[in-house]
């Protein structure tokens, strides 16, 4: 895998396999909380209470650099996604949103198009329909808002990036 090291918010039980299309897609490296190497490390979590899935959280998002949260039907609605955000936006994470609901799930039926959370609209962060083709150019683009150096050109203010950015976003 390539790219950015990223870190995926999305409704675990609901969307577990949409998500993972997305993270088997080898355009960045893929970092979670829980759920994609061990399952039971969240239910473990999930019996110690509150804390427990936050520190589950914050260790998911060390060494990360962008925060791409799966938009599926009942994402906005689920418990630790602002959570998430609010952390990912705390450490200077680049965000963006992906609408994953017309993937097909394990039992091949897509879903009905989900609300971006709250906390997605009350910053501006740009959310996308699911594209494989586009979505490592999306990461890197959040990543350059967040004031990350460009992986092309190593620069924190690449102009051609930052025009990139601008005109393609």
């Amino acid at each position: 895998m390539a790219g950015r090291r990223t870190f995926f918010s999305f409704h675990y039980k609901r969307d577990i396999w949409r998500s993972s299309i997305v993270r088997n897609a080898h355009v960045v490296t893929a970092s979670s909380a829980a759920g994609w190497t061990d399952a039971s490390l969240w239910e473990d979590a999930k019996r110690k209470g509150r804390g427990a899935i936050q520190r589950l959280i914050d260790k998911g998002l060390e060494n990360t650099s962008v925060t791409a949260v799966l938009i599926g039907t009942k994402t906005s609605q689920r418990e630790y996604v602002n959570y998430e955000i609010r952390q990912s936006l705390a450490r200077g994470n680049g965000i963006l949103g992906v609408h994953i609901h017309m993937i097909a799930g394990a039992d091949g039926k897509t879903d009905a198009r989900g609300a971006p959370p709250g906390l997605l609209v009350q910053n501006s962060v740009r959310c996308y329909d699911w594209d494989r083709e586009r979505f490592g150019h999306w990461v890197e683009l959040a990543a350059i808002r967040a004031g990350h150096a460009c992986l092309a050109h190593k620069a924190s203010h690449c102009l051609r990036c930052r025009l990139g950015n601008w005109f393609n976003g």
